[in-house]
């Protein structure tokens, strides 16, 4: 992997992500149930609000307000997202999503999910 941060011009390559050590972000605020071990790494952050990032987390149910712009690509596990008063979505291993800012609903979390994630 090579990666830079606090530059525009940045590259950040993963080649294994499995090899990436993650750091232990401790449990989920968002979390609605039991607590939901989190764990993640900063690979580029930018001007104001932007940052790129893997974070992984584990199963259960959780709510979500965003107050930005996230994008993400789910390298495994799965999970549904259910915006308030919107139909159920089914993300698994190679889905993209993006939620855009004011998005509010849930995430059920039903196999740990190891995502890449873009704020913006």
């Amino acid at each position: 992997m090579t990666a830079s941060s606090q530059s525009a011009a940045a590259t950040v390559r993963i080649r294994d992500v499995e090899a990436i050590e993650l750091e232990d972000w401790g449990p989920l605020p968002e979390a609605t149930g039991e607590p939901m071990a989190t764990e993640g790494k900063k690979l580029w952050t930018g001007d104001g609000i932007t940052e790129v990032g893997i974070w992984k987390c584990a199963p259960g149910p959780s709510r979500w307000i965003f107050e930005t712009n996230e994008s993400i690509t789910v390298l495994s596990g799965s999970m549904t997202a259910t915006e308030d008063g919107g139909e159920p979505v089914e993300i698994t291993a190679g889905d993209s999503a993006v939620f855009a800012k004011g998005w509010t609903g849930t995430w059920d979390i039903h196999d740990t999910v190891l995502k890449v994630y873009t704020v913006f």
